[in-house]
């Protein structure tokens, strides 16, 4: 059962990286990347049950907070073609306010 899990695992891994490559827009690669970043996720934590190693999980849920943060990161730069904030001109033309 957990074979089988694995390999269903593995199947839509291997389907998102096709998703990744051939996508027809940006964010359906995004989001296959992003996809592909929480099955492996699953892989991990999996793997840490079968071979009974619970250091697995903490490996798992750093690299769940290490795909959320990227991915934000790379919506956020596509979004404003930079990292930095962008600044906000308030009417009238005084920032002091």
């Amino acid at each position: 059962m957990i074979a089988a899990a694995l390999i269903a695992i593995l199947v839509g891994m291997a389907l998102l990286l096709i998703r990744a490559f051939i996508g027809p827009t940006l964010y359906d690669r995004v989001l296959a990347v992003n996809s592909f970043g929480t099955k492996t996720v699953l892989a991990l934590g999996l793997l840490g049950f079968v071979m009974k190693r619970p250091e697995f999980l903490d490996i798992a849920l750093t690299y769940a907070l290490i795909n959320f943060i990227s991915t934000i990161a790379i919506l956020k730069f596509f979004r404003y073609r930079s990292f930095q904030v962008p600044l906000v001109r308030r009417p009238g033309g005084s920032s002091n306010g």
